[in-house]
């Protein structure tokens, strides 16, 4: 007698199912928003979700650049890049970055908490981050999601 009353289902490329979803971020924390973001996007809310597959949605985020950070990370928080060569260390604070390109907080978030891997490069395609509430994907109709 089988006494295991249920079957694992392993997704692969071809029975993924893959869905558009719309995430608002206008006042929503960073950390919040981006792991909830990360999970869709590598597909750990789904019955069949499958480490090495790709099995996550498409993620659009608008209003990027109404992102908040709680306390004082605005003016206190740095994001260190280093050229390798000396005096190449630049640093910079998320305020001078939102001013300059919000979608890349959003994205250095997102990378940070995905597979360093070819994997985690393919999934971080899959989420698309526009500054205004405007964005070219409503042929695909997307579900909105609230946080």
């Amino acid at each position: 007698m089988n006494t295991l009353s249920y079957k694992t289902l392993s997704a692969n490329k071809a029975t993924v199912d893959k869905q558009w979803v719309l995430i608002d971020a206008a006042d929503l924390p960073l950390g919040r928003l981006m792991t909830r973001v990360a999970s869709v996007a590598r597909g750990k809310h789904k019955t069949n979700f499958t480490p090495h597959v790709d099995c996550g949605d498409n993620v659009i985020i608008i209003n990027a650049d109404k992102v908040v950070m709680s306390g004082l990370k605005m003016e206190q928080k740095e994001y260190i890049t280093y050229s390798g060569f000396p005096g190449g260390q630049k640093r910079i604070t998320p305020r001078e970055m939102m001013a300059k390109n919000p979608r890349k907080i959003l994205e250095n978030a997102l990378k940070g908490m995905l597979p360093k891997n070819r994997l985690g490069r393919a999934i971080a395609k899959n989420v698309h981050i526009y500054e205004g509430a405007e964005h070219p994907h409503e042929a695909q109709k997307p579900q909105t999601i609230t946080l």
